[in-house]
């Protein structure tokens, strides 16, 4: 980070919430932009505003290994038929705990993957 850009964040971190909020309104009308996201920055961190904003349902999921069992084929198997993998990066997976075998899928399509992995027999969490 340069010294300059060193000296603006310092500076800026001694403003209250409400001279941040007023920044942000004096760069948005000067910039004619919108800086909704650092509003509700903003709003966070006076604390009881930020109670009253309502929380986003995940829509993005993760299919997480947590053991292959006693049926490691079976498992491999299924990795395999959800994934582009190859045989030997499948097994891998498969055998390494913790594995996400697929990341950032819808819901249907990672319950489905949870569905076909516990029927071979391993253990799966979604996050």
């Amino acid at each position: 980070m340069s010294d300059k850009l060193a000296k603006l964040v310092d500076e800026l971190s001694t403003l209250s919430v409400l001279e941040a909020a007023d920044l942000v309104k004096m760069l948005e009308e000067k910039w004619g932009v919108s800086a909704a996201a650092p509003v509700a920055v903003a709003a966070a961190a006076g604390g009881a505003a930020a109670a009253a904003e309502p929380v986003e349902e995940k829509t993005e999921f993760d299919v997480v290994i947590k053991d292959a069992g006693a049926k490691k084929i079976d498992v491999i198997k299924v990795v395999r038929q959800l994934t582009s993998l190859g045989l030997g990066e499948a097994k891998t997976l498969a055998e390494t705990a913790g594995s996400k075998v697929l990341t950032g899928v819808g819901k249907e399509a990672a319950m489905d993957a949870k569905k076909k992995l516990e029927e071979a027999g391993a253990n799966v969490v979604v996050e």
